[in-house]
């Protein structure tokens, strides 16, 4: 682990924390031999029928040894490590079978005593490429025609030694006709097998594969070094022909990242892209590539597109802010010992903010398109109530149990917010300190302190502190940050910090159509939005998902898995949930719902008249335009048209 200069109450945990790697390593990795490397043989040729076949060749010296599969993910900040899906575990030494026993505590370590004489064990596993239970993002991660190879979940490795400091040389064997993408440099091949460089198991856990029938690399922004690419796997070979507007928005992409980020922290940069409706939708991010996952057509179809403009922008911004500048509570020595989640509205908060506006200054979005996907975030948040219980520190303080968590009563209970929230607040920070330097400086000038000190660097770890988050800023403009950061993370006020969108030159507002984003969320979700009028949120067969408690429907006594028969007498659907908003703004009696719960039928009346609404941003005239300003490119291409 690498570190940068820190503030004096950072220094001790960083300065305890390494002494603690000397005396764990010392007393409980004697039998690991370290300085051998592990090798590691993956069979992906039964990848179609989900199962990958894992063969490790662990160096070790005669004594009691545990090994360790990975149980907290990076990127995933939880405990979801797939272990439920490893199946055939056999351990042996000299051709012979080794009894182990699992911890009884510690269920991702496997105990087994390394016979005199042994210098050498052979370690074979499958794993199941299907769904678990542990909600691990290699769930569904292959099918006939392509697969996305996470690490973690086909490798061991000996306790208590930092994976940064383990020696790991793979290989991946594909089936016939397949091609494979990767940040890992290939050394030869052999068939269907590749051979990588010798890296550390921290490495290889960070550079997934993505593999394929269909599969296509292209270059991006060629004149920039490191190089970067895109590897894409797809269903179908037409899938592989994505638009040349996409694939210059990317090449785009590199290039204002140099210009916002001004370095680089990996040696070569690889945007992983699976295009299917077979296998999961991804984003998780890696220090010198990212896994992303979406629709077959989800850069082709335009609804689609919209709905995904992001999530490249925002994985690739995490080599920068996350991987390479890390919370200290996140740089942790290996994936056994837990991590702390309470600095994620700046890993993932900041990470959210410059996503949409790189989507935007790359054209991904337009501009009118990132004002709408920041009405429909920041009213989503303006109307949670869960807010005066749950503040935005807690959203990221309990990170790990918040995700994945249903729909229902999703408004009282709130989950990671710590993403739109965070946004909110960095959007607050940019704007307040372009006013305080008179738009002399920005919140770009910031990511150039805390992101590019120490210029360009292969992939390392360098943690950070709140602490230094308030001085970095503090160096920019001159303020009394740590009171503005606190007040947002600690506030329990009924309403969405807008302060950024205000200071921008904007407000929010609603009107009685949605804007086309919120109709491409909507539509992919195949669900009905009527959060914002009577606060309901409803699927497209009439259930409903979430109420918003205090709103007309939840005074109405209406619940979550209630579904909704009739509306005014007429069967349920989108259409006619609608019609009814719009006849109640003149009607005189309320709305009439029939709906069932259990089989069991009831009447529910919601005096409600307000009509529909849907949340937009309307600028607010005689103000700065800053919001403007900020989605403005670096880079080449001319600014967008700037709103009067």
């Amino acid at each position: 682990m690498t570190f940068r200069k820190l503030s004096r109450s950072a220094i001790c945990p960083v300065f305890c924390l390494s002494s603690i790697f000397l005396v764990w390593t010392s007393s409980h990795a004697q039998n690991a031999a370290v300085n051998e490397p592990i090798r590691l043989q993956v069979d992906l040729t039964d990848a179609p029928r989900h199962l990958l076949h894992s063969h490790l060749q662990v160096p070790v010296k005669a004594g009691p040894l545990t090994l360790e599969y990975p149980e907290w993910i990076p990127g995933d900040h939880r405990p979801t490590g797939p272990i439920d899906n490893v199946a055939g575990v056999f351990i042996r030494a000299n051709g012979k079978d080794l009894p182990w026993h699992r911890d009884l505590v510690d269920m991702y370590g496997i105990h087994v005593d390394v016979p005199g004489g042994v210098t050498q064990l052979e370690v074979s596993f499958d794993f199941l490429a299907v769904p678990g239970s542990t909600g691990s993002d290699e769930d569904d991660a292959t099918d006939n025609n392509m697969a996305v190879l996470e690490w973690n979940s086909v490798v061991m490795y000996p306790a208590s030694i930092p994976v940064s400091q383990i020696p790991i040389v793979a290989s991946v064997t594909l089936p016939a006709g397949w091609k494979s993408g990767t940040a890992l440099t290939p050394t030869d091949q052999a068939g269907s097998t590749t051979n990588y460089s010798a890296t550390t198991v921290e490495q290889l856990v960070d550079s997934p594969v993505i593999a394929g029938l269909y599969f296509r690399q292209i270059a991006l922004a060629p004149e920039v070094t490191p190089k970067h690419f895109l590897d894409v796997a797809a269903d179908t070979p037409e899938d592989l022909e994505l638009k040349n507007t996409t694939l210059e928005a990317l090449s785009k992409l590199v290039r204002e990242t140099g210009a916002l980020y001004q370095s680089r922290h990996y040696n070569s940069y690889h945007f992983l892209l699976s295009l299917s409706d077979n296998i999961r939708g991804e984003g998780l991010e890696h220090h010198q590539s990212s896994d992303n996952g979406i629709e077959a057509h989800g850069f082709s179809d335009d609804d689609l597109a919209l709905t995904n403009a992001d999530l490249l922008p925002h994985e690739f911004t995490h080599s920068w802010n996350g991987k390479y500048r890390r919370p200290i509570g996140l740089a942790t020595p290996d994936y056994h010992v837990p991590m702390k989640d309470d600095l994620l509205w700046v890993y993932e908060g900041m990470t959210q903010y410059w996503g949409d506006v790189l989507a935007a200054r790359t054209g991904l979005f337009t501009p009118e398109q990132y004002h709408e996907a920041l009405a429909y975030s920041a009213a989503t948040l303006d109307t949670q109530t869960g807010r005066t219980w749950r503040n935005l520190q807690d959203t990221a303080d309990a990170s790990s149990i918040l995700r994945d968590v249903s729909p229902n009563w999703g408004s009282w209970r709130r989950s990671q917010e710590y993403y739109p929230e965070g946004e909110l607040l960095w959007l607050d920070a940019d704007t307040t300190i372009r006013k305080l330097t008179n738009d002399k400086r920005s919140l770009n000038d910031f990511c150039v302190k805390f992101l590019a000190e120490g210029g360009n660097t292969p992939p390392k770890v360098v943690p950070y502190t709140f602490d230094e988050i308030v001085t970095d800023l503090n160096s920019i403009a001159p303020y009394d940050w740590r009171s503005f950061l606190t007040e947002r993370l600690d506030s329990h006020v009924a309403h969405a910090p807008l302060g950024g969108i205000e200071h921008g030159g904007y407000k929010l507002v609603y009107a009685d159509q949605p804007t086309s984003y919120e109709k491409a969320v909507l539509g992919k979700h195949g669900a009905a939005d009527a959060v914002f009028s009577i606060g309901l949120r409803i699927s497209g067969e009439g259930e409903i998902l979430d109420v918003r408690p205090g709103s007309p429907a939840f005074k109405a006594g209406l619940g979550p898995q209630a579904k909704i028969i009739a509306i005014n007498g007429h069967g349920y659907s989108e259409a006619v949930l609608k019609n009814a908003l719009k006849q109640g703004k003149t009607a005189s009696t309320p709305m009439e719902f029939i709906v069932s719960n259990t089989d069991e039928f009831r009447i529910v009346h919601i005096d409600y008249h307000d009509g529909e609404k849907y949340p937009k941003l309307e600028r607010v005239n005689g103000t700065p335009a800053l919001l403007d300003e900020i989605i403005r490119p670096l880079t080449g291409a001319p600014p967008p048209a700037r709103a009067k």
